[in-house]
């Protein structure tokens, strides 16, 4: 930057958000999370077998980070029986589908500060 050129603002002044990179929501930024979150944001309901499918992930790994989400209200984990076959069920909450608005949007604005700063 030379002496003539404008500094530019501060990346938390952006559209009255802070799209600082330490705002970001930590618990849907996880890659395995903000998967399952987006997963789910274009189906209604998966089960956990279709989830780990589409995922590609292991039975461990996915229950690790959907029990984080569903503690977080993010998702709903419904358990019962297809005959006699257990079967879990997710679906994304109105408050994860908020949640990953926010974070969208969060980090659309950050990308554009960002843009414009290069």
């Amino acid at each position: 930057m030379t002496a003539s050129t404008p500094a530019a603002p501060p990346l938390d002044a952006v559209d009255g958000n802070d799209p600082s990179p330490l705002a970001l929501d930590r618990l849907i930024h996880e890659r395995m999370r903000l998967a399952i979150v987006s997963t789910l944001a274009v189906h209604e309901m998966l089960s956990f077998n279709e989830l780990k499918a589409l995922l590609d992930t292991t039975d461990g790994n996915l229950s690790v980070h959907a029990r984080k989400l569903e503690d977080a209200r993010y998702i709903q984990c419904t358990k019962g029986y297809d005959g006699r076959i257990p079967r879990t069920e997710y679906r994304l909450t109105a408050t994860g589908r908020e949640a990953l608005e926010r974070y969208l949007s969060h980090m659309e604005a950050l990308i554009r500060r960002v843009g414009e700063r290069s």
